[in-house]
């Protein structure tokens, strides 16, 4: 009979030691999911001024900046919002590079005309004109800027932004950013400071290639070191944290531009997009621009094994041909190298781009070319400097290159401490468990 009886126990207890380890997993996942994808825990610029600051817009004429980005969590347009407010007057729209609907290719001038849907006028900011006039602001009490950045320096969308800022200076009127997430984190920050010679709209301020910081937080910087002088408000996100990629949030990935479609492209933009000052093709015309390199006169497989004998941080090359629609070497095949993130953490951009470059001029001499389609090589505008394109073509290394970086890349960090917006929190930490900083605040330094 007590051998009945301890059988019956012994069962419950494995029972019951089965249930915990199942609820101690769903627990953990849950927890890390928590994490990463728990909408609660993230409010956008634009929801938190539709909840919690609508004095800023309430009972006044809105010019609005947008472009598809501008959505909220459930993708509901920024546009569609304010223009069925109640309490808003939606007057004015402006339309950076790609256009308020993102129809735009790089490059194609955006002309004015009235928006079919609701009947606002949208101005170019992109062609003859980047800074709005006094024209188009007559009709406008406040500004508001909301469109998704990429992380990178010469995408063009903050330079817009910093145009309607100087405006917004010039004509008195308040200007209201509302902020949204660095793609690729607010941790890291990588290559050359632009040199002020090299100064263009793919460039404007001294800022690194891959800056780490939000739009909002690029706007208080612009306004103050720069010397724009706006009366400038950022409503801040909340829930959003310093070690979040862009999937570590619960956002949808919606084009910030034709050639920007998924989050693996942003990884990779910072260095591949040097590719745009030579020769070659950074992909433009295939399903995978800037992920896919490539030009006529390339060996593929050596390529890929010289680039793969270096041994750079989380990436991989992959031999690739592919025959771009449009842009470089449209029609023709090309053959390069797919690039490959498999470890984000480590991943450098930058220095993957610049070996990319330093690699195909070494390998093809003869074939391989920077250009200087507007009287300036378009590679120097990229990477904000000559002496990077003119360190490649006299031989030196990648190491030595970016050595001659270091200084004033690290004045630059800590120059832009002060404007950091969002506290640096562990991976897998509720956002809620340490104070804000705040505005102004100090925190850690970020590498």
């Amino acid at each position: 009979m007590l051998g009945k009886y301890a059988a019956i126990f012994m069962s419950v207890v494995l029972i019951m030691a089965m249930v915990t380890s199942v609820s101690a997993d769903a627990s953990l996942s849950v927890q890390t999911q928590s994490g990463n994808k728990d909408e609660a825990s993230l409010s956008l610029g634009v929801e938190r001024l539709l909840t919690e600051e609508t004095d800023l817009v309430s009972g006044k004429k809105v010019g609005l900046i947008t472009n598809p980005t501008g959505v909220t969590q459930e993708l509901e347009s920024i546009v569609d919002l304010l223009y069925h407010h109640p309490d808003v007057d939606l007057t004015a729209m402006y339309a950076p590079e790609h256009g308020v609907r993102g129809d735009k290719q790089a490059g194609e001038y955006v002309e004015y005309y009235i928006d079919e849907y609701t009947g606002v006028p949208v101005y170019s900011l992109y062609g003859e004109t980047r800074k709005p006039t006094e024209d188009m602001l007559e009709n406008v009490d406040v500004l508001l800027f909301d469109i998704q950045d990429v992380g990178t320096r010469f995408y063009t969308y903050i330079y817009t932004m910093a145009y309607v800022m100087e405006a917004a200076e010039e004509y008195n009127i308040p200007v209201v950013v509302l902020d949204r997430p660095n793609p690729l984190g607010g941790q890291k920050v990588e290559g050359p400071v632009l040199h002020p010679d090299f100064s263009s709209f793919v460039g404007m301020y001294p800022i690194p290639l891959r800056h780490g910081m939000t739009v909002g937080e690029l706007a208080l910087l612009f306004n103050e070191e720069f010397g724009i002088g706006s009366d400038l408000t950022v409503v801040e996100m909340e829930g959003w944290q310093r070690w979040m990629y862009y999937d570590d949030t619960p956002l949808h990935w919606v084009l910030q531009s034709p050639n920007m479609p998924a989050l693996d492209t942003a990884l990779v933009y910072p260095g591949a997009a040097l590719i745009e000052g030579t020769n070659v093709s950074e992909g433009r015309g295939t399903t995978k621009p800037f992920e896919l390199i490539g030009a006529p006169y390339i060996n593929s497989t050596e390529l890929a094994e010289t680039l793969n004998d270096l041994g750079l941080p989380g990436v991989t090359f992959r031999a690739a041909s592919f025959t771009p629609a449009f842009s470089k070497h449209a029609g023709k095949l090309s053959n390069g190298v797919q690039i490959h993130v498999d470890d984000r953490d480590v991943f450098l951009p930058v220095e993957t781009g610049l070996h990319i470059v330093k690699t195909l001029h070494d390998m093809y001499p003869e074939d391989f070319a920077f250009i200087n389609p507007w009287g300036d090589y378009f590679f120097d505008l990229l990477i904000g400097n000559d002496q990077t394109r003119l360190g490649i073509m006299e031989g030196e290394s990648v190491e030595t290159i970016t050595s001659e970086w270091a200084s004033d890349l690290q004045s630059f960090k800590e120059m832009r401490e002060q404007y950091l917006l969002y506290p640096e929190h562990n991976r897998g930490r509720s956002p809620g468990s340490e104070d804000h900083p705040g505005r102004g605040a100090q925190p850690p330094s970020q590498n």
